[in-house]
Parts: structure tokens; sequence; C-alpha cells
């Protein structure tokens, strides 16, 4: 517990947006950065138990921060923090694809979105135990180098599916606005031959 309060420190005691915001409250209000983060942290899990929205906030948690830090790795100079932020965006998408199958029977879970959180949280925590780099490591990039060619071959297969569909549609179109162009034409003429006979 000591260590993850030294965590909570170090994070508070950085400098970025968010520890402004709490400097400023500090500022007002006396109450220390650690104890506002720490209350933000607890109504953020409650949230996540018992209150409506909860898919929104995981999705916040899960998504805004890790866009930040992706940008911000993007703006440095190191390419330690690209390749955590890189692996993260690979192991979300992976774990996005196996929520939309289960999703029918993830709805069931109490704490879902508790857990969910959690699990997000764990794959972006840095250092060793990094989530993300370990389901990477163990599980995605084996698959992958395992399959790569028949991925592969079925991207290039979708690619040039769309394609074709891309081709069909604007045939599709330009046959639609020539059409509507001779309509137009005729109902003109037709009009203009009305007005004549009057």
């Amino acid at each position: 517990m000591a260590s993850y309060m030294k965590k909570a420190q170090e994070f508070v005691d950085s400098k970025n947006p968010f520890t402004d915001v709490l400097q400023q409250v500090q500022d007002k209000t006396g109450i220390k950065k650690l104890y506002q983060f720490l209350a933000l942290c607890g109504v953020a899990v409650l949230w996540l138990v018992v209150g409506y929205g909860a898919s929104l906030v995981c999705g916040i948690i899960g998504f805004a921060y890790p866009s930040y830090r992706s940008l911000k790795a993007l703006e440095s100079s190191d390419w330690k923090d690209d390749q955590q932020w890189l692996v993260y965006w690979v192991v979300y998408a992976a774990f996005i694809l196996v929520e939309i199958f289960a999703d029918i029977f993830l709805s069931w879970i109490p704490f879902y979105f508790l857990m969910k959180t959690g699990f997000l949280v764990w794959c972006m925590i840095p250092g060793e135990s990094n989530g993300s780099m370990i389901l990477y490591n163990k599980f995605i990039r084996p698959f992958f180098l395992k399959h790569e060619k028949k991925i592969d071959q079925l991207v290039d297969k979708g690619m040039s599916r769309a394609h074709e569909l891309k081709d069909e549609a604007s045939d599709i179109a330009h046959n639609v606005k020539d059409q509507a162009t001779e309509y137009a034409v005729r109902e003109g003429i037709k009009q203009m031959s009305e007005k004549k006979d009057e």
C-alpha cells in the first residue's frame, strides 16, 4: 500500500495540466493535492460501481489519458515512451475486438466497468508490471508472428474489395447523376414548351 501511495504522490508532484488544476485547488482551499487526487479516484470507483454512465467514465480513463500520454510521447525524443503507448493501443484494440463479440455476456458481470477500468489502468502503468507489455509479449506478438502471412493476405484482400466497392459506388453515383441530369433537362424542356403553348 505504501508503494501505491508513493506512486500517487509522485504523480501529483509531476507537472501536467491535471496536477496544475490540483495545485490551484490546493492554493485556494488548502486541501493537499494528494488528498484531492485520492478523493477523485474514490469518486471514480464509486461511480464505476453504482453510477449511471460508468461506460463513459471507463472510456475517459481508458482513452483520454492514454491519448494525452501518446501525444506527449510523440513530441519527446525518447523512443521508449513511443513504444509503450503504441503497445498500449495494440492491446486496447485487441481488447475492444474481444469485447465487441463478448459484450452480450460481459454486460451481465457485476462491476464490469470497474474491472475493465482496472484492467486498462494496469495496461497503462509504467514499469515492469505494465500490463500492455506483458499481454503483448505473451499473447499478441506470438499470435501475430505465427499468423502474419495470413493476416497480410486478409488485409490485402479486404483492401482490394474496398477499392472494388468504392469503384462500384462511384459508377452508381455517376449513373444517378446522369439520369438526374437527363430528367431535369427533359422536365425543363417540357415546361418551356408548355409555356410557349400558353
